[in-house]
């Protein structure tokens, strides 16, 4: 499976950076490819390190303005015009998505992948991974917008929240496993 990873480039601490690299190596092991921003600084490197060495496949689409960041040795390596073009690009080579700890890049990413849900234009299942908290209060907001009533669907039905990193690979694997056999597209 093809996983689309959002997440910081940014260095982190190691409240952040551990259960990144677990999850990294959980994709490697599973033989899973990584589809990441393509960037070899940061947390970034640190899945990309984690999954290269657990042997899955690495690959990524950066953007012209930090094509001097890209990851040597990638498997494949794509540069888009601009971030526009990145955002389609990563969730065109996709079959899932995982929203890990970013900053607004990582939040442009992830809203635009579930607004894409929200109106029917990809079936892809999402996972926000929430790390130590991190996405306690978008969870929140999240909700809210549910009770509130704006969301035309279930918010179960746009994003799955994760704790660990064994279970965003685990809801991800079954969802993947489960499509085919029941015959089942966008809902």
């Amino acid at each position: 499976m093809n996983i689309c990873v959002f997440l910081s480039a940014a260095d982190l601490d190691d409240l952040y950076t551990h259960p990144a690299r677990d999850f990294a190596k959980l994709l490697g092991k599973g033989g899973h490819t990584l589809v990441w921003g393509g960037s070899d600084v940061g947390l970034m490197k640190v899945v990309a390190d984690g999954v290269q060495e657990a042997g899955g496949r690495l690959l990524g689409v950066s953007v012209d303005f930090l094509a001097a960041k890209a990851r040597p040795g990638a498997d494949e390596m794509v540069i888009a015009r601009d971030l526009a073009e990145r955002k389609r690009l990563l969730l065109e080579k996709a079959d899932a998505v995982v929203i890990m700890v970013g900053g607004t890049g990582t939040l442009d990413e992830a809203t635009e992948i579930l607004e894409l849900k929200k109106h029917g234009k990809t079936d892809k299942p999402v996972v926000l991974l929430n790390t130590a908290g991190f996405y306690d209060g978008l969870k929140q907001q999240f909700r809210r917008m549910e009770d509130e009533g704006f969301l035309p669907r279930p918010l179960s039905d746009l994003v799955f929240f994760a704790e660990e990193p064994a279970g965003a690979l685990a809801y991800l694997e079954a969802v993947t496993s489960a499509a085919p056999a029941a015959g089942q597209g966008a809902q």
